[in-house]
């Protein structure tokens, strides 16, 4: 969804959503790569205890309508960035999904710790950089610290 809004948003075009009132669980890419990052540790430790299926999915709140990413990132692109609805026929699909991550909160002390509206601008701040040919090994290792700042509070 994220990546085709972007571009869209770049052509100056609407982008098109298939279902726009499907609830998803949406996070930032970093929280489950900490997420098998500790899990790797972990198993390094005790492999017969971990050696098994984890979910690392966002906070509650952060499941979301794909109507009210679209909108978030539209307004955090600023430009006169929209949205329409795709009147083609899909496939049904199913309207809400969610992760239990409670086992990752209880066994690793794993939990979201980037809230899903900072983290869409995140993305809007990144692919600008894209847009403007930034150093995105910079920008990236910029967020990735800004991301461990907040492991500290």
């Amino acid at each position: 969804l994220i990546p085709d809004l972007i571009r869209a948003f770049v052509s100056g075009k609407p982008g098109l959503i298939r279902n726009p009132s499907a609830y998803r669980p949406w996070q930032f890419v970093l929280e489950p790569l900490r997420g098998y990052l500790l899990l790797a540790e972990r198993l390094s430790q005790n492999a017969s205890h971990f050696a098994s299926g984890w979910n690392f999915g966002p906070a509650d709140a952060d499941a979301q309508p794909v109507s009210w990413i679209a909108d978030e990132l539209a307004q955090s692109w600023g430009n006169g960035a929209s949205w329409i609805q795709d009147s083609a026929t899909y496939p049904h699909e199913a309207h809400a999904l969610k992760l239990d991550a409670s086992r990752a909160r209880a066994y690793l002390g794993w939990y979201p710790i980037l809230p899903l509206k900072p983290a869409l601008e995140w993305i809007v701040e990144w692919y600008r950089g894209f847009q403007a040919g930034a150093d995105l090994g910079h920008l990236t290792r910029s967020q990735i610290a800004r991301y461990e700042a907040l492991l500290q509070d």
